[in-house]
């Protein structure tokens, strides 16, 4: 597989290692001072081309910058509005630090040290967690190009990031809301019974709406990137039927009227409606009101709509595969792990199932040892 040879420099005898690597290309490590070194570095040589995890030295010193444009350019799977906190933070975060590191030279215990840091600077959980996966990304794509044997990001210590909280409106609130929102009280009807993402609702067309079928087909989703609003496929990339309560196919009824059928169904029907702003918008502004009016009006964003309709689904006595399908959730799994906390009630209907099954089952016993 391979040999050790003694050579002669000006400061004394020296050792190489000739070998042929997996592709029997011909190599040679020189400079060894003791033999035995020598011997060692060949027997592990020999031993990763056995194994097939044999890693070109050379290949090594490429920068995690080099690979870092290239993984950059595969993210086209990213929907823009995931792509750009990505591209933010690979250019904030990443390529500073590591753009002029050879990915050979990454040492597990820097990249610890990495992430400790921008913990340490108040960065958020979600953020630092990105900023790392990105890196790891990296350097995964270098070990299955066989320009790493292992990965060092792996296995690091993370930040957990905290659940976010979540705030429900009652019926009654969501009634408050929504005659304080004035024109937009329809709009604030629709998410928070359908569970529409706001980008979903504003991109409803005529032709998805089936009053009839008390129905309406999300197929399109629009963003803010930036400064643009994009306009592409839902979250999950797939269409949905969505069901529509009654009361609410007169005002989407309204709301169509004289538009054609590719035209938007909230707004003026040919310009998506912007996001209002987070801090003096017309949302805010709305909710302030109701405040002012219920004191146990919690302060509630734009997507705590969608929640209110997954908590006013499950009041209702709706199925947890009906939520999914409703809010577009890949499982029913992913609905129970987001909304735990509304499904408390079934854990008591649980309980008291089990009390009653065993009431019976003890009864019967008593009876069966009067007989």
């Amino acid at each position: 597989m391979g040999s050790v040879e003694a050579y002669e420099t000006a400061k004394g005898r020296r050792y190489r290692v000739r070998y042929r690597d997996d592709a029997r290309k011909s190599r040679e490590v020189a400079g060894f001072t003791r033999k035995v070194d020598a011997e060692e570095h060949l027997a592990s040589v020999t031993v990763q081309i056995l194994r097939g995890e044999y890693v070109d030295p050379k290949a090594a010193r490429t920068t995690v910058g080099e690979l870092g444009a290239a993984w950059l350019g595969r993210q086209n799977h990213l929907k823009p509005s995931s792509l750009r906190p990505v591209e933010i933070a690979w250019r904030k975060h990443v390529e500073p630090t590591w753009g002029n590191h050879a990915i050979g030279r990454v040492q597990h215990t820097d990249v610890e040290a990495w992430v400790a840091a921008l913990t340490a600077s108040g960065l958020s959980a979600t953020s630092v967690l990105r900023a790392h996966g990105i890196l790891a990304g990296i350097l995964d794509d270098a070990v299955r190009d066989r320009r790493l044997s292992t990965n060092p990001a792996r296995g690091v210590n993370l930040p957990r990031k905290s659940p976010k909280r979540r705030a429900y409106l009652s019926a009654a609130q969501v009634e408050l809301l929504a005659r304080e929102s004035g024109t937009y009280g329809p709009l604030v009807l629709f998410l928070s019974y359908t569970g529409l993402r706001w980008g979903e609702a504003i991109a409803l067309r005529v032709e998805s709406t089936d009053l009839l079928r008390r129905r309406v087909q999300v197929t399109e989703n629009a963003v803010r990137v930036g400064r643009d609003l994009v306009v592409g496929t839902p979250k999950s990339h797939a269409s949905r039927s969505v069901p529509v309560p009654g009361f609410l196919l007169e005002h989407l009824a309204r709301a169509c009227e004289g538009k054609g059928r590719d035209q938007l169904v909230f707004g003026d029907g040919r310009i998506h409606l912007h996001p209002p702003n987070s801090r003096d918008g017309w949302f805010v502004a709305s909710v302030r009101r109701a405040q002012a009016i219920d004191a146990d009006f919690p302060k509630v964003t734009l997507h705590d709509l969608r929640h209110t309709a997954a908590s006013l689904a499950v009041s209702a006595g709706a199925h947890v595969k009906a939520v999914q399908r409703m809010l577009g959730h890949a499982s029913a799994a992913m609905t129970l792990d987001t909304y735990a906390d509304l499904f408390d009630a079934d854990l008591d209907a649980v309980s008291d199932a089990l009390d009653e099954l065993r009431a019976r089952t003890v009864v019967g016993d008593l009876w069966g040892k009067q007989v």
